[in-house]
């Protein structure tokens, strides 16, 4: 866990180098129609004045949307697609549904790049980095309101076996035993998302963190932050294979070195 009020963020140059090296395959999307057959209605997307826009909850880490729908699937594996909203964006509860939240374009030093899990036409149901855990909504994700990228990583956690798994196109690159949260504060389970890449300045525990978008079961609040579930590194290994800290994830520096390598939006699935 981690105090986001004491700590200076800068976005890491190497996590955005690596969006300008992804394939961006998806952004072209491939209309395929039969003969004779008519295109499936779109559901129209309600106008959201700015006004009342800026009045909407933010669905960022220090947020709170229970009206939000929840993962429907959070054991599944997502189509690798990830968008980034161009400006600030509404959340919809469906598919024209009514609008419950604002979606910054940037939040902790970093720009949003969220993993979209179902698609209906123009409409994209994507994971939020907001309580509660498996938080999820719709946007209107048309090629003006936000870019798209196609993501080929996946991060999976193991809990009970301490174990951390990088995948690429499906195939394993990379495994590290871990330490994760202790019983009275475990590592919550679901389907979570990379959210930013934060250079630290002032804990020295670790040189980079990976706030990820789930949050502690058990701490409402840490050291002055949201109680925002990360990875990041420890000062020695006593941690390793051990249920020792507060819920974060605790990996290795050569794990770690892989893993802020990987794009923001990166799905870790943790069981």
């Amino acid at each position: 866990m981690r105090n986001e009020s004491n700590t200076r963020i800068r976005t890491r140059p190497r996590a955005l180098r690596r969006w300008l090296a992804l394939t961006l395959a998806g952004a072209a999307l491939i209309l395929l129609t039969s003969c004779g057959s008519a295109e499936p209605e779109q559901a129209p997307a309600p106008a959201v004045e700015p006004a009342a826009l800026a009045k909407l909850p933010l669905a960022n880490t220090f947020g709170d949307l229970p009206a939000a729908p929840l993962d429907p699937a959070p054991a599944d594996k997502t189509g690798g697609e990830v968008v980034h909203p161009k400006a600030d964006i509404a959340v919809h509860d469906a598919p024209g549904g009514k609008p419950i939240a604002t979606l910054p374009a940037e939040q902790i030093g970093s720009p949003t790049w969220v993993p979209v899990i179902a698609r209906q036409g123009d409409w994209a149901h994507v994971l939020l980095p907001t309580r509660p855990n498996g938080a999820s909504g719709w946007l209107h994700a048309t090629t003006d309101a936000v870019e798209t990228a196609h993501n080929d990583f996946a991060v999976t956690v193991d809990r009970a076996a301490f174990r951390l798994e990088i995948f690429e196109a499906g195939r394993k690159t990379g495994s590290w035993t871990i330490g994760t949260g202790r019983p009275e504060h475990p590592t919550p389970a679901g389907r979570a998302f990379i959210l930013a890449s934060i250079e630290e300045s002032v804990n020295t525990y670790s040189p980079i963190v990976l706030p990820l978008s789930s949050h502690s079961d058990s701490h409402e609040t840490f050291g002055g932050g949201p109680g925002t579930v990360g990875i990041h590194t420890w000062p020695d290994n006593s941690f390793v294979g051990k249920a020792t800290s507060d819920g974060c994830i605790r990996v290795t520096r050569d794990a770690l070195e892989r893993l802020v390598e990987l794009p923001l939006g990166t799905i870790v699935s943790i069981v």
